[in-house]
């Protein structure tokens, strides 16, 4: 599908060259004389090569469609990760490279998103967050307010996250699966 290069925010997936890229970030420049460009960062995804190219704000890029699926994670073998489609039962393997960072916070039955092209998953989106319980966390310290400080505990899967001074182990937290930051204290 034909856009407008002032149109690219990250996260969308061209067609150049005969290559997917996904763009990273973007910048748009007004210099004294003549026409906006659009700088845009962007990923080769199979390659994972960087580049930075540079569109007038009027000219039409190849913008890809993806496929977005709803599945269920079902387990992992190494760094390989198996998801059944919601709709046809069929199973999918991804790479735990594919996942990023987040996929620590995978739980046995979680609903994900799957982006592909073609047949060929690009990304997975996990939920915004995820609650968990909390099995390590250092005592607190007299004198520390809610306020100001943080200390750290480990979860359930293993992640370390900072925590107010008031959660101690067994207590179970809601965490950003995004950057694995504390969000609150669960309500169940």
């Amino acid at each position: 599908m034909k856009v407008t290069a002032i149109t690219l925010r990250p996260g969308n997936v061209l067609d150049r060259d005969g290559k997917l890229w996904v763009v990273t970030g973007y910048e748009i420049m007004q210099p004294g004389k003549g026409a906006s460009v659009i700088q845009v960062e962007m990923r080769d995804i199979k390659s994972g090569n960087k580049d930075n190219v540079r569109y007038r704000t009027q000219e039409t890029v190849e913008r890809v469609r993806l496929e977005q699926r709803n599945h269920q994670y079902l387990f992992s073998d190494g760094d390989t990760y198996t998801f059944m489609d919601a709709e046809t039962y069929e199973q999918i393997e991804v790479s735990g490279e594919l996942i990023g960072d987040p996929k620590i916070f995978l739980q046995d039955g979680m609903q994900v998103v799957i982006e592909s092209f073609e047949g060929t998953p690009l990304g997975v989106e996990l939920p915004t967050s995820v609650t968990m319980e909390v099995v390590e966390a250092e005592p607190v310290v007299k004198g520390q307010t809610a306020t100001t400080s943080y200390k750290p505990a480990m979860l359930e899967n293993g992640a370390k996250v900072m925590v107010p001074p008031f959660i101690e182990v067994g207590t179970r937290i809601v965490v950003k699966t995004e950057d694995s930051s504390y969000v609150e204290r669960a309500k169940d």
